[in-house]
C-alpha cells in the first residue's frame, strides 16, 4: 500500500469513527462517512465493501491502540496495584477516545459472539495473560485468594458500564450535561483502580 493509499485509509477510519460516535452502528450511513472523509462513495467501497467491514476495521484500530500499553504493563516488574492503576487508566482513555466500542461489543455479543471472539483474537487480545497476572499476585501474597476471572470481569465492568449506559446515567447524575459527565468519567481513572485494589488486597 502506498503512502497516499495509507493516508486515505486513515482518513476513512477517522471519519468513520466520528460518524459511528455520533450516529451509532445502526444510524451511520456509508454516504455520511464518505462525505466526512472528503471522498466519493465509490472510493469508500473500494476500501471497505460494507459498513459492517468498516466498523470492524475501526474497532480493530481502536483496540490496537490499547494493546501495546497493556502488554508492556503485563511484562513489567511493577507492583500489582500499580498494574491495576495503569490498566484502568489506559482502558478508560481508549473508551473516552472511542465511546462507540462498548455498545458495539454489547451488540455483537448478542448478534454474533463468534465473530467478536475472533476479532479479539485477531488483534492479539489474550485474557488468559491478564488472568495469569492476577493468579501470580495471589500466589505472591499481594492480593487475597480470589478467583482471577472475577477480578477481571469486575474491573472491565466498572470501566465499561458508564460508557454503555451514558445516555441514561448522564441524565440521572449530570443533568444531561455531556461535559460534566466526561469529567466524571475522567475521574474514574482514579476511583476505579482504588476500588479494585481495596477489594482484593490483604
Amino acid at each position: 500500500m502506498s503512502y497516499r493509499e495509507k493516508d486515505t485509509e486513515n482518513e476513512i477510519l477517522e471519519a468513520a469513527k466520528k460518524v459511528f460516535i455520533e450516529k451509532g452502528m445502526a444510524g451511520a450511513r456509508m454516504q455520511e462517512i464518505a462525505d466526512e472523509a472528503g471522498i466519493n462513495k465509490s472510493l469508500l467501497h473500494y476500501y471497505y465493501r460494507s459498513k459492517d467491514k468498516l466498523f470492524l476495521a475501526v474497532f480493530r484500530f481502536a483496540v490496537l491502540q490499547f494493546l501495546p500499553g497493556i502488554q508492556e504493563m503485563l511484562t513489567s516488574n511493577i507492583p500489582f496495584d500499580e498494574k491495576i492503576r495503569r490498566f484502568v487508566y489506559r482502558y478508560i482513555d481508549i473508551l473516552l477516545e472511542n465511546p462507540f466500542v462498548p455498545m458495539f461489543i454489547i451488540q455483537e455479543i448478542q448478534r454474533d459472539p463468534e465473530r467478536l471472539f475472533n476479532a479479539f483474537l485477531e488483534v492479539g487480545m489474550r485474557p488468559a495473560q491478564i488472568i495469569q497476572q492476577f493468579r501470580e499476585a495471589s500466589e505472591k501474597g499481594e492480593i487475597k485468594d480470589i478467583n482471577p476471572e472475577d477480578i477481571l470481569v469486575n474491573t472491565l465492568s466498572l470501566c465499561i458500564f458508564p460508557f454503555a449506559a451514558q445516555p441514561l446515567m448522564q441524565r440521572l447524575f449530570c443533568e444531561n450535561d455531556e461535559q460534566v459527565y466526561k469529567e466524571w468519567l475522567e475521574n474514574r481513572k482514579k476511583t476505579v483502580p482504588e476500588f479494585i485494589i481495596n477489594a482484593v488486597k490483604k
